[in-house]
């Protein structure tokens, strides 16, 4: 079966991040590693500020998903990093309950998009930008057929 996981960068407040996110979604970190666990060679170095931050994390979601995440800024190659601001994740709930505790939790300090509800297409949806600047999508489908 293939797996789709989101991946998520920041700009040092990875750790941050994923322990909210485990505070809204529960789950269990499944891999946690910092800069300064990669094993040191000539070739790789980091100044001492990064050594703390996070190099990758795993949370499980539910049964079957990961959210998987690190830190990243421009001395690593990247632009700078704006989480979230070219994806969004869509989370779909078993009940109605739990994707109002979802989303509750991830607007709670962040700004809604859309306020969650019944829409035309059959599903219970809601958006919004959390505090770290990531955009979610929470849905509850109550069909036979589970839409994507």
């Amino acid at each position: 079966m293939i797996k789709l996981n989101p991946y998520l960068t920041f700009p040092g407040n990875c750790e941050e991040a994923f322990e909210f996110y485990r505070s809204v979604f529960g789950g269990e970190f499944l891999y946690k590693t910092r800069f300064s666990d990669i094993p040191s060679n000539d070739e790789v170095t980091f100044p001492e500020y990064k050594m703390n931050r996070i190099m990758h994390i795993a949370l499980s979601v539910g049964k079957d998903n990961i959210i998987m995440g690190g830190d990243s800024d421009e001395e690593w190659g990247s632009e700078k990093v704006q989480a979230g601001n070219n994806m969004s994740l869509s989370i779909t709930t078993r009940n109605k309950e739990d994707a109002d505790r979802f989303f509750e939790g991830l607007c709670g300090q962040g700004k809604m998009t859309m306020q969650i509800g019944d829409v035309f297409w059959g599903s219970y949806f809601g958006m919004c930008t959390d505090k770290y600047g990531i955009n979610w999508m929470v849905k509850y489908d109550n069909h036979e057929e589970q839409q994507v």
